[in-house]
């Protein structure tokens, strides 16, 4: 008996294969070939989506260095010839007690003298990535004043993307505590300090982004939002409030040097334009800030930056200038594996020091010069570990 043929239809409709990687946005087509799916057709173009909002200054957002050490420590410095900083970031952590944040301050408040004036460090410069976590209000009790209860000097700070994060039930306000505490009207002991008879002030800021004006210095500070990576300068909705304030900010400090006035430029924002461990660059966010540069005609004598929690430091020349890019975020939160520097090319800068570790940056900017000093307190003291610097003159 012969067997009956059974048909089978082949207009089934074939299901969408499972993707192989994760995230939907990976794949090696150029970005004109991508699909203009929902999602976007980069993750710079989701995240970008995600990105939280940026609170304009409540007032001008020039900050003089009179208004936070007082004028006549100005005075010491104009007179000394030079000023001196402290800078590192990424320091928060959950836990009561952190060792290697504790020994990092410790070794920063070693460098005070009260007979040595201007010598002092005149402030410490927080890279951001102060708190980490849910319920920030409190956490700067023991993750902020308790870990820089000894510490004598003025702390100012950048936002880093931790300190933006969101949580519902704890944060559901973006950037709050870190406005409460370091962008206060006036300055005041807060009640998470003063209930365990800590008395450290609040700081008083502009906002989230401002311009440091020092003599010898001046120090452009910036928020570079929520994302882990990248960095950018633009908020939500496309808000470009920030990079119209830089861009006109730069123009103005070249009007400056045009009339004569020169002063060493410094740019801190949390996310690395160069990195090579622990976190990614940002290349998008240096897009940003060459703009910028290029409409103002002028270059940054250095930029600093946390995010990656080690040391790298990075050489991008531009014409006869030699710029570094030194990301210090080390400042106590877990220590991240980083690639050996040796001089070698990556993404047009040279890598030139690297340090998996904990330690702390000292800054120095004279009429002529600009010292950068890394002190290594990894093991428990502190020793130097790299120095380099930049002829103004």
């Amino acid at each position: 008996m012969a067997t009956k043929k059974v048909s089978r239809s082949t207009s089934r409709k074939t299901p969408t294969p499972v993707l192989r990687f994760a995230q939907p946005f990976y794949t090696s087509q150029p970005i004109q070939a991508r699909p203009n799916t929902a999602h976007g057709r980069r993750m710079l173009d989701w995240i970008s989506q995600k990105f939280g909002p940026i609170p304009k200054p409540k007032r001008n957002a020039a900050f003089a260095l009179a208004e936070i050490i007082g004028s006549p420590g100005v005075a010491e410095i104009e007179a000394a010839g030079a000023i001196r900083f402290q800078a590192v970031g990424d320091t928060g952590r959950p836990d009561v007690h952190n060792a290697n944040q504790e020994n990092v301050a410790r070794q920063m408040s070693s460098d005070f003298n009260p007979a040595a004036g201007a010598r002092n460090p005149a402030f410490l410069l927080h890279l951001g990535d102060v708190i980490y976590g849910a319920g920030k209000d409190q956490l700067y009790r023991d993750e902020f004043y308790r870990a820089y209860m000894e510490y004598p000097g003025k702390i100012i700070a950048l936002a880093g993307n931790h300190d933006g994060e969101v949580f519902t039930k704890t944060d559901p306000v973006p950037l709050k505590s870190f406005l409460d505490n370091f962008c206060s009207a006036t300055a005041s002991v807060p009640p998470v300090a003063s209930q365990v008879r800590i008395f450290r002030e609040t700081m008083t800021q502009p906002g989230v982004y401002y311009l440091v004006d020092c003599p010898f210095a001046d120090i452009v500070c910036l928020y570079s939002n929520i994302a882990e990576g990248p960095g950018s300068i633009v908020g939500a909705n496309n808000d470009r409030q920030q990079e119209l304030w830089l861009a006109a900010t730069l123009k103005t400090i070249a009007q400056k040097r045009k009339n004569g006035a020169r002063k060493a430029l410094l740019f801190a924002v949390h996310h690395p334009p160069f990195s090579n461990g622990g976190h990614s660059g940002s290349s998008q966010m240096l897009s940003s800030f060459d703009d910028a540069f290029k409409q103002a005609g002028i270059q940054p004598d250095a930029v600093l930056s946390g995010h990656a929690h080690n040391y790298q430091r990075h050489t991008r020349r531009a014409g006869n200038a030699a710029v570094p890019f030194i990301v210090a975020g080390t400042g106590g939160h877990n220590d991240s594996a980083v690639d050996a520097a040796t001089g070698q090319v990556v993404n047009g800068a040279s890598f030139d020091k690297s340090m998996k570790g904990f330690g702390y940056l000292m800054v120095t900017a004279s009429a002529a010069k600009l010292q950068f000093d890394f002190f290594d307190t990894t093991n428990g003291g502190k020793k130097p570990f790299d120095s380099v610097s930049v002829q103004l003159r």
